[in-house]
């Protein structure tokens, strides 16, 4: 399991963007970067800027994998057929974490990583800790039983401002199938995520 080694609101403020749309995002009260030079004007990004940027975003969107895993999810998404930026996004859309962090699991994708690391997920019907798991077509993703009383879970299934997107099907509160790949248009991301420019970073 990666560590996240800084706090998630940072690199909302980093950004300028909410990007998990999350209502407590200090970035909706100081738009402006973290640390005593935050508030610095900001000079014209280069291309290479504007790439990296866009690359640090989507990573730290999907609970700040490492490097050494987002790019390994890229190289993947290269060799296969099609649009590269589509690939990468349908094979991190497949992990285990994000799947039940889309499912309402968990109110975040680091509180998805975590319940999937402690024990708490079953894969059609078999427990598996590994947040990184590339989930299949027609899995069935459940929550154990003591998963099911946690204040964290019933909390994540109230939240009003996300709803479990359409390939993801919700079978009952507990347990929904991973219906497809999704493209890029179907994620619901609260902000605009840019693949085609990391994939122009790391074929640079």
């Amino acid at each position: 399991m990666s560590k996240r080694k800084s706090a998630k609101y940072k690199l909302d403020r980093r950004m300028g963007e909410n990007i998990w749309g999350r209502p407590k995002s200090s970035v909706n009260r100081r738009s402006y970067g973290p640390g005593q030079h935050g508030q610095r004007r900001k000079g014209k990004l280069s291309d290479y800027g504007i790439q990296l940027r866009a690359k640090q975003k989507l990573k730290g969107y999907y609970g700040d994998v490492t490097e050494k895993q987002f790019k390994r999810t890229y190289q993947e998404a290269a060799k296969m057929k099609g649009d590269t930026g589509q690939n990468l996004i349908g094979l991190l859309e497949q992990r285990l974490d994000m799947v039940v962090y889309r499912a309402k699991f968990a109110p975040t994708i680091f509180a998805a990583r975590q319940i999937v690391s402690h024990g708490h997920i079953r894969v059609n019907g078999v427990k598996c800790n590994i947040a990184s798991r590339r989930i299949k077509i027609g899995d069935v993703i459940s929550l154990g039983d003591k998963a099911k009383e946690m204040a964290l879970v019933i909390e994540a299934q109230s939240l009003p401002e996300r709803e479990v997107p359409d390939y993801v099907s919700q079978d009952s509160t507990d347990k929904v199938t991973f219906v497809r790949v999704p493209t890029l248009d179907e994620v619901p991301y609260p902000v605009k995520m840019e693949p085609n420019l990391v994939v122009e970073f790391y074929s640079r």
